[in-house]
């Protein structure tokens, strides 16, 4: 069993011990195992030969912002930064999964893992004898997680999509943008994200019982599914009364003081309610006339949206984002600001609570990556150890100078595991970063200690393609 190290050098991530095989790419199934993967999972990621995963070419690009151009395709296959973002913690394995030689290597891995990740097209990996029909077979307790852009099942199942397709699919597009104009698209994949997101709990919890049980399962996610599952109320507002949600741009349900707003160096979030604060508005904005009777109400500030603004503009365009932000909460009222990319990495909040980790990529750079999105003080009192036959099987090689522990041994690094193999500590202490791999980094570490091949067998399969 190998220890992974997190970001501080101290404990165990809270997944130490869980295995998990990702057959994915671009952007949903990555950010999945990504998170398993920063939370100590080890994730061996099952890359093409030559190529690799596709995004590593999708910019920007680090080395573009050399003086000199780099050659058209040089060097990009390492600096692409969604797939130095998606794909940090893991371990990369080239592997040609349509020849004979990769699917053995493949099922044999699939043997030791608690979890497989795949986001092919529907009957991909049936049809290559790696469905989940097959694995189970292999590994009863196998858990194992598919995402497809309209699900396994359906009409739309082998339908193609991108992000613009599967954003409007699930309903997102339509309550999205101004009132007269065309229907818009949110800037980031939030389609692909979230979905990514729904796979890791979803695959999680089956990991869970698995433990207990020793039955493993497959987890079907729908993209579109998951876009339609966060259409605010627009679902239930047509259920009820038959009337389609309609867009309202930036000014929140077509009311006043409720919406983002310019200001003198950005934009800004004016949230007015509760009804009973609103005369606050007017002695922030230092303009009388905002406490009228008229603007009192929600509906009086629907009704009277355009005097509303015009009325609080001036004093907005005149003051700085931040301080309108600080002198709404200090009100008791829920500003907030529109934060640039700067503004986030100089923001006092995430400094104070340390949240950005520095990664060196050496072929691309050292940059700051979002940290840990969870904080958590854990119980040190004993836990039950996991139920027989349910205890994960332990990492059999190791990444750099890592330290030997049992998943279920009392002692780990400074002492951080208890009965059970639960990681003690912060949730900030478990996290495990480290740079995203370069294409193959891995392939021989793991084929030749995880699986015994001997150095004149990993060449030839190098010789052949197979890796």
């Amino acid at each position: 069993m190998t220890t992974e190290r997190s970001n501080n050098g101290s404990l165990p991530g809270l997944l130490e011990g869980v295995r998990v095989i990702d057959l994915t790419h671009y952007i949903s199934g990555p950010y999945c195992t990504k998170l398993m993967a920063t939370l100590g999972a080890e994730v061996i990621k099952i890359e093409r030969p030559s190529s690799g995963d596709s995004i590593r070419r999708f910019g920007p690009f680090a080395k573009a912002l050399t003086p000199t151009p780099l050659p058209e395709g040089e060097g990009r296959t390492e600096s692409g930064a969604w797939f130095l973002y998606l794909n940090t913690s893991k371990k990369s394995l080239t592997l040609d999964l349509s020849s004979d030689a990769g699917k053995e290597i493949l099922k044999r891995l699939v043997s030791s893992a608690q979890i497989v990740v795949e986001n092919f097209a529907p009957e991909t990996l049936d049809k290559l004898g790696l469905g989940y029909s097959d694995l189970e077979k292999l590994n009863p307790g196998l858990v194992m997680t598919s995402i497809s852009n309209y699900g396994q099942t359906g009409p739309y199942r082998d339908w193609k999509a991108t992000e613009l397709n599967l954003y409007a699919a699930g309903g997102l597009m339509y309550i999205t943008g101004e009132p007269d104009s065309e229907p818009l698209k949110e800037g980031a994949p939030l389609a692909q994200l979230g979905a990514g997101q729904t796979a890791f709990v979803a695959t999680m919890g089956a990991l869970m019982h698995a433990e207990d049980t020793g039955q493993g399962q497959h987890i079907d996610v729908s993209i579109t599914d998951y876009a339609t599952n966060i259409l605010e109320n627009a679902m239930m507002q047509y259920s009820y009364s038959g009337e389609e949600y309609t867009r309202v741009g930036n000014r929140g349900y077509g009311r006043a003081a409720w919406g983002i707003y310019p200001c003198q160096d950005g934009y800004v979030g004016i949230i007015s309610g509760p009804d009973t604060r609103w005369p606050e508005i007017a002695g922030i904005m230092e303009r009388e006339e905002l406490s009228d009777p008229r603007f009192a109400s929600r509906n009086g500030r629907l009704i009277n949206a355009d005097e509303v603004d015009a009325l609080m503009l001036p004093w907005l365009l005149d003051h700085d984002k931040v301080d309108i932000f600080k002198a709404g909460q200090e009100a008791g009222l829920g500003f907030g600001f529109v934060a640039t990319m700067e503004d986030i990495l100089e923001m006092e909040q995430l400094a104070a609570r340390d949240y950005f980790v520095e990664l060196d990529h050496g072929a691309a750079g050292t940059f700051k990556y979002p940290g840990a999105p969870i904080r958590m003080t854990s119980s040190t009192s004993p836990q039950s150890p996991p139920s027989q036959g349910g205890e994960a099987k332990g990492s059999q090689f190791s990444q750099g100078e890592e330290e030997n522990t049992s998943p279920l041994t009392k002692e780990g690094p400074q002492g951080g595991r208890i009965p059970g193999g639960r990681p003690q500590g912060s949730a900030q202490d478990h996290w495990v970063y480290r740079r995203a791999p370069h294409l193959g980094e891995h392939t021989e570490e793991i084929l030749g200690v995880a699986l015994g091949h001997p150095a004149a067998e990993i060449a030839r399969l190098r010789d052949q393609g197979v890796i």
